[in-house]
């Protein structure tokens, strides 16, 4: 709504294609509530973690046990295979 001026429950975003929707999603400035959620979730930097406040460290904590427990066993066996491999590779 802050960013196009289209509510979710309005009967243009029922009628929006998707590919439409995707293009506006994707348009999202970082100062949007959504986008400052996607920032705080997608942040790496230790510098910049220790000045989360309690509240940014829970969204982004929160999204990654999310994710974790959508990696199955066989995309773990995969990755720890590449592992191996790397290290024998280096030890060569």
């Amino acid at each position: 709504m802050s960013e196009y001026g289209v509510r979710i429950y309005s009967e243009d975003f029922k009628h929006m294609k998707w590919d439409e929707f995707c293009s506006l999603l994707r348009g999202l400035s970082a100062d949007s509530p959504l986008g400052r959620i996607v920032q705080i979730r997608a942040e790496n930097d230790p510098e910049r973690l220790k000045y989360f406040t309690a509240h940014q460290k829970k969204i982004r904590s929160d999204w990654r046990n999310r994710r974790a427990k959508q990696v199955t066993q066989q995309d773990s066996a995969t990755a720890l295979e590449q592992f191996k491999q790397m290290f024998i590779s280096a030890a060569k």
